[in-house]
């Protein structure tokens, strides 16, 4: 899945609204997606926290077919930054 697709997807996600603090999903050499509210781009500017995934592995997270918490346990995800603020992702993904 592309950029701007994975991209489009989350700005669906949060277009009702997302979490007040800054993320930044880190998709290694495809690019990042940041998150700020409602609004998403993809600057790779510094956030509260940086989401390390693979976009196949967000493109599953976004679908539902992935649970965001054996994500992490299982290592599909890392998390830098405050871990409060990724625990409120599970509102908007």
């Amino acid at each position: 899945m592309s950029l701007e697709t994975l991209t489009e997807s989350v700005r669906t996600k949060v277009a009702g609204g997302g979490i007040d603090e800054s993320v930044k999903f880190n998709l290694g050499d495809t690019g990042q997606i940041f998150v700020q509210g409602s609004t998403v781009t993809n600057d790779d500017a510094d956030a509260d926290c940086t989401v390390n995934i693979t976009p196949d592995d967000l493109q599953e997270l976004l679908s539902g077919e992935l649970n965001p918490t054996a994500a992490f346990m299982g290592g599909k995800i890392t998390v830098d930054g405050d871990m409060n603020v990724a625990m409120k992702l599970g509102q908007i993904v």
